[in-house]
């Protein structure tokens, strides 16, 4: 691995926070993600299970981590099981952890090589009542594979029939939603690397450059700082390719007069960046631009301070609505008419800003959290305003990453530029 790890008294502390919540007489096991093929004999990039990851800081593939707090034998409470190397696997794919490296980085004292998982299993749910699985159930996830938790659900179904089965993802999403300390500081490193991908840019666009090239010098920047690479397939949109949303091709040139959206961040240690900045191609915004770029840059202030511990994201997005109408109208985009006879389930300001203003963001981009309860301390949120104008051949987005505190936020992205001044001022 390239990122630096976290020591093991965050994935102790992780445990015992799952462990007090798990009902008595119970165990939960957690499976890393599969490697995926592509074709042939390729295979994707592994990409650890961030639950496992969470709970033990494994950041291996064929890993388990089994949890039963109330088991009688103490030494079966934790377990982690991993794939035993050999000299075969050594020259092929490089260091697997040995048993000592696995402890010193999970705090996990039994650790098991993979074939001894049966055995201790059918131990430990003998002296257990029910189990708890996990399931990817983000809401707005869209599994067609069968992923290795799947596959062990149906194992287990057909191998302890009479047990007790419960979902270990709510669990989960509550934990994973607000973030210790360790955590924080993680996501700061991405976010301070993409800060420095982002001054990079400031150096290098002018017209004539092209999308893929931007891209070129991100991935740069992040891979030379540690990074993985992009936390998620960036967005490097200019011109009137900023009103397509998650557009993907970056293949076009840059021209002068346009703006240029970007929806990028870096990635450390599997935790996530993600920043939008849009800056004009030529160095100078147009004046109508720079309107509608400070009245988005109004909102996005706006918006992160009315996110508090108390309220509620859904009812947060209707306010953020409301200064988006407000702002659009005095664009003359729509007007009172609009407003008077929108459908309530579709305002007249979703015409130019049609998507969500925040969501959580940690192991994932969208990272896993509730979307109805109340907001709390330690919860990390994007807040990401736009306005859509197509007739007008632009788009503006602007994000930043931020930390719900009891009496305000930490932005982490507080010193990558986002006036429209000091963006011309560096551009230039």
């Amino acid at each position: 691995m390239k990122y630096t790890p976290l020591p093991s008294s965050l994935y102790v502390k992780n445990r015992a926070k799952l462990a007090a919540k798990l009902a008595k007489n119970s165990v939960a096991v957690f499976n890393s993600n599969d490697i995926m093929p592509t074709n042939a004999d390729g295979t994707m990039k592994f990409r650890q299970n961030n639950d496992l990851l969470y709970l033990s800081g494994i950041d291996q593939e064929e890993s388990i981590v089994l949890i039963a707090p109330d088991c009688p034998n103490p030494s079966l409470r934790e377990v982690l099981f991993l794939r035993e190397t050999n000299e075969h696997i050594a020259v092929w794919e490089g260091h697997k952890y040995t048993k000592e490296e696995a402890e010193a980085a999970s705090g996990i004292k039994n650790i098991q090589w993979l074939d001894a998982f049966d055995q201790i299993f059918n131990t430990v749910m003998a002296l257990s009542e029910r189990i708890y699985l996990n399931t990817n159930e983000h809401l707005r996830a869209g599994v067609v594979v069968e992923t290795r938790d799947a596959r062990f659900i149906k194992q287990c179904k057909e191998q302890f029939p009479l047990h007790v089965y419960d979902r270990a993802a709510p669990l989960m999403h509550e934990l994973r939603g607000v973030k210790e300390q360790e955590e924080i500081d993680q996501l700061q490193i991405a976010c301070d690397i993409t800060e420095k991908g982002f001054r990079r840019i400031l150096n290098f666009v002018k017209p004539g450059v092209t999308e893929y090239e931007i891209e070129a010098e991100y991935l740069h920047e992040f891979v030379r700082n540690r990074s993985k690479g992009f936390a998620y397939e960036p967005i490097i949109a200019s011109g009137i390719s900023a009103c397509v949303l998650h557009y993907l091709e970056n293949n076009k040139a840059c021209n002068a007069g346009e703006l240029l959206l970007m929806d990028v961040g870096a990635e450390y240690g599997n935790y996530n960046a993600d920043m939008t900045r849009t800056i004009p191609v030529s160095g100078r915004f147009t004046d109508r631009q720079k309107s509608v770029y400070n009245a988005v840059l109004r909102v996005h202030k706006q918006a992160s301070n009315m996110l508090r511990p108390g309220v509620t994201i859904q009812d947060y997005h209707k306010e953020v609505g409301l200064l988006m109408q407000s702002e659009l109208i005095g664009l003359g985009l729509i007007d009172q008419t609009d407003v008077k006879n929108q459908d309530p389930n579709w305002p007249a300001y979703k015409k130019y800003f049609m998507h969500g203003t925040s969501h959580h963001l940690g192991l994932d981009v969208h990272d896993v959290g509730t979307m109805y309860g109340p907001i709390q301390p330690g919860m990390v949120f994007t807040v990401e305003p736009g306005i859509y104008i197509p007739e007008e051949g632009f788009g503006i987005r602007l994000e930043n990453d931020i930390v719900i505190q009891e009496d305000g936020f930490l932005d982490l992205m507080r010193n990558i530029p986002i006036e429209a001044d000091e963006i011309e001022d560096l551009m230039n």
